[in-house]
C-alpha cells in the first residue's frame, strides 16, 4: 500500500478490524520510509449483476422488479411479507452465486419458479400463467397437472 504523505510503496500492518457489520475491513497502517501512519479500508469488490432481456438489451438487476412479482403472485394470500422478503434475498443470493455477471430474464425467471412451487402453489400459478404468458384454461391446466403429479411423487 503506498504511503500517502511520503508516497512510498513499504508499509505495515499495526491493526485490523471489522467496520461496517463486517463488510469492511479497517486497517491501520505504518509507512516504513516516513513512519507516519494512515488507514486503509478493504471492501468487497461488488460488480452489478446485468440482465439480458428477452429482445437482447441489457440492464442492471433491479432487486424491486423481483420483490413487486413476488409480491404479486401472492397477493391476498396469509403469507406475511417479511417471509415474502426473505425469498426474495434468496432468489437474490443464488442469482449472485453463480458467479455469472450476466444472466438472462429467462433464467431469472425459472429460478423464481422453481423458488414458488416449494412457497406457494397459488402464488407459483399465478407467477407462471404471467410469466409462461398464458393463453388459455388448457394452459392452466398443464401447469396445474404438473404441479399434483410433482407433489404425488414426493408423498
Amino acid at each position: 500500500m503506498r504511503c500517502p504523505f511520503c508516497k512510498k510503496a513499504d508499509s505495515r500492518v499495526i491493526d485490523s478490524r471489522a467496520a461496517d457489520d463486517g463488510n469492511t475491513i479497517r486497517r491501520r497502517r505504518e509507512c516504513a520510509g516516513c513512519g507516519r501512519r494512515f488507514t486503509t479500508y478493504e471492501v468487497i469488490e461488488k460488480i452489478p449483476l446485468m440482465v439480458i432481456k428477452n429482445d437482447g438489451r441489457r440492464q442492471v438487476f433491479d432487486r424491486n422488479k423481483l420483490l413487486n412479482g413476488l409480491i404479486r403472485s401472492c397477493d391476498k394470500r396469509d403469507i406475511p411479507t417479511e417471509r415474502i422478503v426473505t425469498l426474495a434475498d434468496d432468489i437474490e443470493k443464488e442469482l449472485h452465486n453463480t458467479m455469472e455477471r450476466e444472466v438472462t430474464a429467462k433464467a431469472i425467471g425459472e429460478i423464481v419458479m422453481e423458488n414458488l412451487k416449494g412457497f406457494d402453489e397459488v402464488a407459483y400459478i399465478r407467477f407462471a400463467s404471467v410469466y409462461r404468458k398464458f393463453a388459455d384454461i388448457s394452459n392452466f391446466r398443464d401447469e396445474l397437472d404438473g404441479l399434483i403429479l410433482a407433489k404425488k411423487g414426493k408423498d
